[in-house]
């Protein structure tokens, strides 16, 4: 029996976001940060889009569904992840698990850590706790800090 055409490209894409979504709760718990965090990021910085590109007016470029920025891209070609390996979305979404992490080793586990996602500069991170804030009371859940 031959599967038509459009029904397994359904299969193939639900297969596919059902992977996406297991990015985020295993590169959590790989890292040890909070998985709706993950996608509280995803979500504000790309609006979920795995091939986003931002260019800052500081000459650095943000890429991928979590838009690692290009200073990290030396310590990452250390680990084997060239620049367009982060527009894979899992790729990405373990990225930012690291890169989150480290900002937890930094700040501890506070809105500061995830504030510094995005930058270390005060003013910067309270904007980002906010949007962060918003986008995870989209989904029901609650960011005490």
């Amino acid at each position: 029996m031959r599967i038509p055409t459009f029904y397994l490209a359904i299969a193939l894409w639900l297969f596919s976001a059902s992977a996406r979504a297991d990015c985020f709760d295993d590169a959590a718990m790989y890292q040890g940060v909070n998985p709706w965090t993950l996608r509280a990021i995803a979500g504000v910085e790309s609006s979920f889009d795995p091939m986003a590109v931002h260019r800052n007016t500081n000459g650095t470029i943000d890429r991928g569904l979590t838009q690692t920025n290009s200073v990290h891209l030396a310590e990452l070609a250390k680990q084997g992840i060239r620049p367009e390996a982060l527009f894979d979305a899992c790729t990405s979404v373990y990225t930012a698990a690291w890169l989150l992490r480290k900002k937890i080793i930094k700040f501890g586990n506070t809105c500061a850590a995830i504030g510094a996602y995005k930058s270390e500069t005060p003013s910067v991170q309270a904007k980002y706790i906010e949007l962060i804030k918003h986008q995870l009371a989209v989904w029901g859940v609650s960011l005490d800090c």
